[in-house]
């Protein structure tokens, strides 16, 4: 039975607050109405998002930018930290792989003269160190085709290495990219590409039949504060003086939790509304979900594992 175009419209409205915030236009004419055929069609997506979320809590997507070299010595550096000195197969853009500390010694040549020169010590990061991290028991080959097939949609015309961990609890892949392109064009990621990164993750792992998914923290009612890699090593070694607080708080927390819950209730009472009996069934899901959210200070909302940090980057 097809839900009727009205909780279609609702779920459209509220889920792309919570899942695509950043397609929401302030103060700009109102968007074209969607057609029916692609109302339906955006729905279907939608639900299947909520459903990841809220009924399979499936596994959450890590894209993490560890750090980045100034300069052809920290580059150099890296590449033998992620590839232990050569030992681990070392993949570049167009798909070939090496091994060996002769092959390392190659790459290094290759990016320090492939475009702007990059001197031993430069002002600027040549380079960045990009993490794509899953939970333990995924299958790590799956990781690194996702983690290759990102490369290719999100970093076209950049230099890169990468290199898959496997040898640890979760899965993860190194991708260290030359920040200039081959046309010149600097590489700067910002908040938004983080996402936008971790979406196309998520995507290519489906696409290998791996549950996956890149819910922002506040769609799922969390606010955790994660420790950077120099904090963590820090701890273990009992320098770090004032612990990073574990979770976020304040009036812009307060207020972000307080808008998913409108977003999640707004969807709950339009699918209970549904003749579908797979929306009222989604629509308690939601429901029992929404009640996890509390406000910043109370318990922390339940949530799919992330991947635990890895192993610390030595480079930097």
């Amino acid at each position: 039975m097809s839900p009727t175009p009205d909780i279609d419209g609702v779920l459209v409205q509220w889920g792309d607050r919570l899942f695509y915030p950043g397609n929401r236009i302030v103060k700009a004419p109102p968007q074209p109405r969607l057609g029916a055929l692609a109302a339906r069609q955006r729905a279907a997506a939608l639900r299947e998002r909520i459903a990841a979320t809220v009924v399979r809590r499936a596994p959450q997507v890590m894209v993490k930018v560890t750090g980045g070299g100034r300069g052809m010595k920290a580059i150099a550096a890296h590449l033998r930290y992620i590839s232990k000195n050569g030992r681990l197969e070392m993949e570049d853009e167009r798909g070939q792989t090496m091994r060996g500390k002769d092959a390392l010694h190659e790459l290094a040549d290759d990016w320090r003269y492939g475009g702007s020169l990059i001197d031993d010590i430069s002002p600027r990061r040549e380079a960045f160190n990009i993490m794509l991290s899953m939970p333990r028991g995924t299958d790590p080959l799956s990781v690194q085709w996702a983690a290759r097939e990102f490369a290719m949609a999100e970093l076209a015309d950049h230099k890169l290495v990468m290199v898959l961990h496997d040898h640890q609890a979760n899965p993860h892949v190194h991708l260290s990219v030359r920040a200039e392109s081959r046309h010149g064009k600097r590489l700067n990621p910002r908040k938004t590409d983080l996402h936008r990164w971790r979406e196309t993750f998520a995507a290519k792992l489906r696409e290998r039949g791996i549950d996956a998914e890149a819910t922002r923290q506040a769609t799922r009612g969390v606010a955790r504060n994660h420790p950077q890699l120099w904090q963590v090593k820090a701890a273990e070694q009992g320098r770090l003086l004032r612990p990073r607080s574990r979770h976020r708080r304040g009036a812009a927390v307060t207020a972000s939790r307080a808008e998913t819950q409108r977003a999640w209730q707004g969807i709950a009472a339009a699918l209970a509304r549904s003749a579908d009996p797979n929306d009222r069934k989604l629509a308690v899901a939601i429901e029992r979900f929404s009640r996890e959210i509390v406000p910043s200070g109370q318990r922390e909302a339940p949530t799919p594992s992330r991947p635990p940090v890895p192993e610390v980057d030595r480079s930097r």
